[in-house]
């Protein structure tokens, strides 16, 4: 049976329902089609789709999210391709468009993770699971929220997720949003991922800066690299997948800023 869907940069693609060949280009996502129970359906995924392990041992590997391997997705011959706006290369979704159908996400907050989870759901015949995932997600983190607002938690922080040149989360990320949530506020106030240097953060004078482990994998090192030009400031390691994997981990992410929370009242 074919079926018509719209995608969140409103393109309409139309595939035989349920697809029962799909590949995942976003490691979030990924997880999420496998945390739905999907596990004879996904036949590709990216290098970067390590969630969960074993799962990616056993799937054929498409390339990474900005560049894939286009020929080798056509052999594969899938009914149906999920992707996002910001993860993905737009030339290479366009070509993939030509062949297959290709469903895109974009994603800016925490209420935009929710109902991607829910379009990919009724994309792949797994509804009921979906709004179980909603229901979890959505409970914790009105209980976050509340709980940042009950322990006064209010910092100015800096999120870098590069170095070589440094770069930070600003404001429109979904990192930026998971800030707010708990009881953060951005000092950083271009859009999307800009370019930063220590003595431009400095005079930011944030609080609290934040070295995320991916993209750039920050470690123990960085912090007395940064620590020396900042010196009044905390910096801490955190968990990048925790801030910004908007799909089935943010059922994971509850707990992780439960105790997150905790260093900064």
């Amino acid at each position: 049976m074919q079926k018509s869907f719209t995608d969140q940069m409103g393109r309409e693609i139309n595939f035989d329902f349920p697809p029962k060949r799909i590949i995942s280009i976003v490691p979030s996502q990924t997880e999420l089609l496998f945390d739905l129970g999907l596990d004879q359906e996904i036949i590709g995924l990216t290098k970067f789709c390590i969630h969960p392990i074993e799962k990616f041992a056993e799937r054929t590997k498409v390339g990474g999210t900005k560049k894939l391997n286009i020929d080798l997705i056509k052999d594969l011959k899938p009914d149906l391709i999920i992707g996002n706006k910001e993860e993905n290369t737009q030339s290479d979704i366009e070509e993939l468009a030509e062949y297959f159908p290709v469903w895109m996400s974009d994603i800016f907050t925490v209420e935009d993770a929710m109902k991607t989870i829910r379009q990919i759901g009724a994309l792949v015949d797994r509804e009921p699971e979906a709004a179980y995932l909603n229901h979890l997600i959505s409970t914790g983190f009105n209980d976050l929220k509340t709980l940042a607002l009950q322990n006064n938690i209010d910092k100015k922080v800096a999120y870098l997720i590069w170095r070589k040149p440094y770069m930070a989360a600003g404001k429109n990320t979904f990192i930026d949003d998971i800030l707010l949530t708990n009881g953060m506020t951005n000092v950083i106030k271009q859009e999307r991922y800009p370019e930063i240097t220590l003595p431009q953060l400095l005079t930011l004078n944030p609080q609290l800066i934040l070295l995320s482990s991916e993209p750039y994998p920050f470690g123990e090192k960085h912090i007395e690299e940064i620590q020396a030009a900042i010196p009044n400031t905390k910096i801490m390691l955190v968990d990048g997948e925790m801030f910004s994997w908007y799909g089935s981990r943010l059922v994971k992410a509850v707990q992780y800023f439960f105790e997150f929370q905790k260093e900064l009242y």
